[in-house]
């Protein structure tokens, strides 16, 4: 997971906190754990906190800023204010018809293109209320070895998982099943039958998602099932969808069930003992492998699957993409990662030595062309751009590299790969670009120093760094920790090394919104609150509840708007100062702030843009 995605989701759980919901999570998700079942779930769906909540997470979004069926995206919603977007929610809830979905076909790696379901936005809006409620129901009873669409995980905990089983559980056959089009055939009947055995019994809320599941699909008709990709509840759905699957496999294995009482490893040696064919499975939504002891037993698995999917979740399986595959002799591709095993020596086992093996992952080829592809796109956009054009595209261009490094770094031989990327694009990088070396007193940005200051490879445009794509090492990834982000322990110690301001703060903010102001300035005035750690812009002073002004830098008079990076927190009589016309009001204000003169530049800045004479 990139870090940007892992930033993502820690300032989600924040969020929950700051809109004072995460108590109600807290307790969706442990009664549901105790068996509970829910039966007016929309009381909670239609709370102010959940729907401002529900704003701000998608808001966040790149998606965003895609239209649906109706060309409104998130600006729409942005422009009410919050007690208009609340009272539209609710009223749109009362009686809920969905809006059409907009189809777009995005293309794939092999030339054929995936179908996207966009529903309008404030449909999008609505499907987060619910997901909100839905996700920590859900999250209780999910099992711990799915990885996709979950908060706390990612896909590099699924190959850590894989890896675990290959190098401690010494599993090296693998069953490897692909769906046939897994989210466009997710039976509607079935999948919300699902829904009700997880506890989710609100008729009314069910109607709702059957409705979502409907919505007539622009220029395509009414689906009879699929669920779209690109709907943000879409996701949950479908690890709803193959929840059961799930279980059934742990309960071959992991979960299984003896007359006997056992502690500890005592079960897994007794089981070794029975009839029983080991299994274990690692899942990232539909893409699943099944790790197991030997052939004979990987192809018995393989039928079961393929006769348990279309039995009982009437989904196909595609019989050329789908194999046994022994490890010791041929990789296994799983997100974007191609495994295999290799001989390490020998180990000692009964009084015989034996060969000892372990994982050697490298970067799937289609990822390497992928990655070589879009390297060599960079380069040529950086050599056609010209002034500031050039230093953006720069930019785009290492945090590229960053990101594919985040991620790939999972596989043992990265190195080698990223090399081979490298030496690829070589001539293209010589041709195309004039590069220098850095020079010995060249200071650069902190997180490029801390991971590529040592690189002799690192070369500048410029003034400014063109990151090497070869400068890479395996990083091993830690096992999920098994952390909930709802359970309050779990949270401390995720948040252990974040600085923020309190939240209880932040739930006074919130009860004190800034009248007759649209839902997206008081929603970037809490961001930018929390931005700031609490503190005044100009003066750097912790801020009191009533001290605290929200600036818009370019005046909304003269073409300023309520974005994010137009707006500023500042103290009440810094406020003043921006604004102010008269000596003695300025004067008088400076010496109540003693301001130096660093904080009177950054203030002349502002009045500048408020279009004020700069105070001298």
């Amino acid at each position: 997971m990139s870090k940007t995605k892992e930033n993502l989701k820690r300032q989600n759980l924040r969020n929950n906190e700051y809109y004072n919901f995460q108590e109600t999570f807290d307790k969706l998700y442990e009664q549901s754990y105790n068996g509970k079942k829910f039966q007016n779930l929309l009381k909670f769906i239609i709370r102010e906190e959940n729907i401002l909540l529900a704003y701000r997470n998608i808001k966040r979004n790149k998606g965003s800023q895609t239209q649906g069926v109706d060309s409104k995206d998130i600006r729409f919603l942005a422009n009410m204010t919050t007690n208009e977007l609340v009272s539209f929610i609710r009223k749109k809830l009362q009686n809920y018809f969905p809006k059409k979905v907009r189809r777009v076909e995005i293309p794939k790696a092999n030339g054929k293109t995936r179908p996207l379901g966009i529903p309008t936005i404030e449909d999008r809006l609505i499907q987060q209320c619910i997901m909100q409620v839905l996700d920590p129901i859900c999250e209780a009873k999910f099992y711990k070895h799915s990885y996709g669409f979950r908060p706390l995980r990612s896909a590099k905990h699924a190959i850590a998982r894989c890896n675990f089983n290959i190098n401690r559980t010494k599993l090296h056959y693998v069953v490897d099943v692909d769906i046939k089009g897994f989210f466009d055939n997710i039976d509607h009947a079935k999948l919300l039958k699902q829904l009700w055995a997880l506890g989710i019994q609100d008729k009314s809320l069910l109607k709702v998602i059957s409705k979502m599941l409907k919505a007539e699909i622009a220029g395509v008709g009414v689906p009879t099932k699929g669920t779209p990709q690109g709907g943000i509840l879409s996701p949950l759905l479908a690890n709803v969808a193959l929840n059961e699957f799930d279980w059934w496999i742990a309960s071959q294995w992991d979960q299984y069930k003896s007359h006997h009482q056992y502690t500890g490893s005592h079960k897994f040696r007794a089981l070794k003992t029975t009839r029983l064919k080991e299994m274990h499975i690692v899942r990232y939504a539909d893409d699943f492998k099944i790790f197991c002891r030997n052939y004979t037993d990987a192809k018995k698995i393989f039928t079961a699957v393929k006769n348990w999917l279309e039995t009982r979740l009437k989904l196909e399986i595609s019989p050329e993409k789908s194999r046994i595959t022994n490890l010791k002799k041929n990789y296994s591709e799983f997100l974007g990662i191609k495994i295999k095993v290799k001989k390490k020596g020998k180990r000692v086992l009964k009084g015989q030595f034996e060969d000892k093996y372990v994982t050697d992952s490298h970067i799937a080829d289609k990822a390497k062309k992928r990655i070589l592809l879009q390297v060599k796109v960079f380069i040529k956009r950086i050599q056609r751009s010209t002034g500031i054009e050039v230093l953006i595209n720069i930019d785009k261009y290492n945090a590229y590299v960053i990101g594919v490094h985040n991620y790939y770094n999972i596989a043992t031989c990265c190195n080698l790969d990223f090399h081979k990327i490298a030496f690829l694009s070589l001539r293209a990088r010589e041709n195309r670009l004039t590069l220098r070396r850095r020079k010995h007193d060249e200071k650069l940005p902190r997180y490029i120093q801390d991971r590529y200051g040592k690189s002799k490879c690192l070369r500048f445009i410029y003034n400014k760094p063109f990151l090497p794509v070869s400068y890479v090492q395996f990083k091993m990834q830690p096992s999920y920790s098994g952390w909930s982000p709802y359970v309050e322990n779990d949270r401390k110690n995720f948040h252990s090394n974040q600085k923020s301001v309190s939240s209880i703060f932040i739930q006074e903010l919130l009860k004190r919104p800034t009248p007759r102001k649209s839902v997206e300035f008081n929603d970037n005035r809490i961001a930018l609150f929390v931005a700031q750690y609490g503190k005044c812009a100009i003066t750097g002073e912790k801020l009191d509840i009533d001290d605290i002004h929200c600036h818009h830098k370019k005046p909304i008079k003269h073409g300023g708007g309520d974005e994010y990076r137009n707006l500023i927190i500042i103290h009440e009589k810094v406020h003043k100062l921006i604004h102010a016309s008269k000596t003695n009001t300025i004067q008088k204000i400076i010496r109540q702030l003693n301001l130096s003169a660093k904080m009177i530049e950054k203030l002349n800045s502002l009045r500048i843009q408020a279009q004020q004479v700069p105070i001298l």
